[in-house]
C-alpha cells in the first residue's frame, strides 16, 4: 500500500504542477486552451476573470506543495492528511461539474469526466490506511 500511496501522491504532484503552473503564470492561455490537445474546458463555462484563475492555480500549487511534502515524509499521517484535501477538492469540484455539463460537446464532458474522476480517485486511494504488517504491530 505504501508504494500505491507514494505513486498517488506523485501523480498527483504532476497534476498539481501542470494544472496550477499553467492557471497561475499563464491565466489567459489556460481560459483559453485548457486542457489543451481535448479541447477547451473552461472558456466555454463564462467570461475570463484573471483573478478567479490565478487563484485556481495558487490553489493547485498549494496542492501541489502538499503532495510532495508527502514524499518527502512518506509516512501514513503525511498520506491520509493529503488524502483528505484531495478528496475534498475533488469530489466537490466533480460534483460541480458534473451537474454543468449541458454546455460542452459530449467528448468533452466525457473527458472533463474522467479527468476529475481521476483527481477524485488519487486523493481515495490516499485515505486508505496501510495494511499493518506482523513486525509493526510488536
Amino acid at each position: 500500500m505504501r508504494r500505491l500511496h507514494a505513486w498517488a501522491a506523485a501523480l498527483s504532484t504532476l497534476l498539481a504542477g501542470f494544472v496550477g503552473v499553467w492557471a497561475y503564470f499563464f491565466p489567459e492561455a489556460f481560459y483559453d486552451s485548457f486542457p489543451g490537445v481535448l479541447g477547451s474546458w473552461v472558456s466555454v463555462d463564462g467570461p475570463f476573470n484573471e483573478h478567479l484563475i490565478r487563484d485556481v492555480g495558487a490553489m493547485y500549487l498549494a496542492l501541489g506543495a502538499a503532495s510532495i511534502g508527502s514524499l518527502i515524509w512518506r509516512n501514513e499521517i503525511a498520506y491520509r492528511i493529503l488524502g483528505i484535501a484531495w478528496t475534498t477538492f475533488g469530489a466537490l469540484h466533480f460534483a460541480y461539474h458534473a451537474f454543468h455539463l449541458d454546455h460542452m460537446p459530449l467528448i468533452d464532458a466525457v473527458g472533463e469526466m474522467i479527468a476529475l474522476g481521476v483527481s477524485l480517485l488519487l486523493g481515495v486511494v490516499l485515505l486508505i490506511p496501510a495494511r499493518e504488517t506482523h513486525r509493526e504491530r510488536y
